[in-house]
């Protein structure tokens, strides 16, 4: 799979960078940010015209049912507790069986109309439901993998299980850094399950364009402080990184000039000192005035954490982060949305998230950043309209399920695709996750046929050799 216009850059193989403990050294050693990022996509003639600039991918865990959020099913509701036939791919899976009957299971929560659209949002998310008019829908979602592990890693790699590049490291790769002082691409609370740092690495993409944490999934809080720290002794700071450079440079000597990984992590630290200028005041919340703090939910225990993650979000990229992923989840076996057997625990998880996402949208609208930045929420997958473990659960369901973008020159106000009756199976504007990559992409200016990379002998790219633009849900 060779194109044309591929980017040529050749690098050498891949690696990954090894963190430090804490502190500006070890956020800079997982993304390191040189002058090449800013002649990376100088080869590559754009798409279209970007409409976007960077995106905040607000990842629901675990994946949260669209029957009892965004894909209202009347008569889900109306056949409550009978029985219909489905292929389920869990149960294809386990003992090859098509065509299963199964006990319908209507949702536990209202559903009303909001905003000039008439979209029906249920009331586990009244405060994102008075933002629908800024929102487009793809309620025709389907995606690979049964499993956590697979659909994640198919959601962030495009591959089930191949190692491969994250979506954030291929846009970092493609666009380069806004921000020389910053990381390109920033996850905030990743989970170690599911994929763990796969989900953001750079497999053999070079190792700076991988993903800086921030955080870690289970914290109530982002515990920044230990971030914020720096040494008030610029002058010592000073002698001891040029004593470093002279090293390196030794180093770089002895270990020849293809050596990618040892001049990324030789980056880093130059990317640790100019972070220092920067960094400080951005992950410094408490700048922020207390109606902000209030808005974002951060004066109260159940949205604190959520909050601070959204406001974090808005600061990064408002300093020109290029993908900025907000992570809501656990490090345990079952993810937070993953309701197998207690789906009303999705009212907990709703209201930890519900008004910190509706805030950082009014935020980015009222400051002009909704223009030219895509928000994308959603899991790896959604949940059955059916019942599991004597009627208290819903199970993995990848044939059909929601996500909702907004700003970034998509059409607000819409609603593209459906499910079935029930909210099973994608049956019209179907959108594979390779056609959501493609599209993400296309926005920010960049072809997913052309934004390839060479390696073992081919050209690899996001989308494989799959996915198509939807150029439906394009304003």
């Amino acid at each position: 799979m060779s194109h044309p216009n591929a980017f040529k850059i050749r690098m050498a193989r891949r690696s990954i960078l090894q963190q430090s403990a804490c502190g500006f050294a070890g956020l800079a050693a997982s993304a390191s940010a040189s002058e090449l990022l800013y002649t990376a996509a100088a080869s590559q003639s754009p798409a279209a015209p970007p409409k976007a600039k960077r995106i905040i991918f607000l990842f629901m865990q675990g994946g949260v049912s669209q029957v009892d959020s965004f894909d209202y099913k009347p008569e889900l509701q109306r056949r409550h507790g009978k029985t219909a036939a489905f292929n389920d791919a869990r149960e294809l899976a386990r003992s090859g069986t098509r065509g299963t009957e199964q006990r319908l299971m209507q949702s536990p929560w209202k559903f009303q109309q909001y905003g000039e659209c008439g979209r029906a949002v249920s009331e586990l998310f009244p405060e994102t439901a008075r933002h629908v008019d800024d929102l487009c829908f793809l309620h025709g979602m389907h995606t690979d993998g049964v499993a956590h592990g697979p659909a994640t890693l198919f959601l962030h790699c495009g591959s089930t299980n191949f190692i491969r590049p994250s979506v954030g490291s291929w846009i970092y790769y493609g666009l380069g850094a806004e921000n020389q002082d910053l990381p390109g691409f920033v996850t905030i609370s990743p989970s170690i399950g599911n994929g763990g740092p796969r989900n953001y690495g750079s497999a053999f993409l070079p190792a700076r364009y991988q993903g800086t944490p921030i955080g870690s999934a289970g914290k109530s809080t982002l515990e920044l402080a230990n971030l914020t720290r720096q040494d008030s002794n610029l002058q010592r700071q000073q002698e001891q990184l040029q004593l470093i450079e002279r090293l390196n440079e030794q180093q770089a000597l002895r270990r020849g000039a293809e050596n990618s990984e040892f001049e990324a992590i030789a980056e880093s630290y130059r990317l640790a000192w100019r972070m220092q200028r920067v960094g400080p005041e951005i992950l410094d919340l408490n700048t922020e005035s207390k109606e902000t703090l209030a808005e974002y939910g951060i004066d109260q225990p159940e949205t604190r954490g959520y909050g601070e993650k959204c406001l974090l979000a808005r600061r990064l990229c408002e300093a020109g982060v290029r993908f900025i992923q907000v992570n809501y989840g656990d490090n345990s076996a079952n993810p937070a949305w993953d309701q197998h057997s207690n789906l009303p625990k999705h009212a907990e998880h709703a209201r930890a998230v519900d008004r910190p996402i509706a805030a950082l949208l009014a935020d980015l609208k009222r400051r002009g950043l909704l223009e030219d930045t895509i928000v994308w929420w959603g899991g790896e997958f959604g949940r059955t309209p059916y019942s599991q473990s004597n009627g208290t659960g819903r199970d993995h369901n990848p044939g059909g399920f929601t996500v909702w973008l907004a700003g970034g020159g998509f059409r607000p106000g819409i609603a593209y695709g459906s499910t079935d009756e029930f909210g099973f199976a994608s049956v019209q504007g179907k959108v594979h996750m390779h056609d959501l990559h493609a599209t993400l992409l296309h926005q920010l200016g960049l072809d997913h046929e052309q934004l390839t990379y060479r390696h073992a002998g081919r050209d690899f790219r996001l989308t494989d050799v799959y996915g198509r633009v939807i150029s439906d849900v394009l304003a």
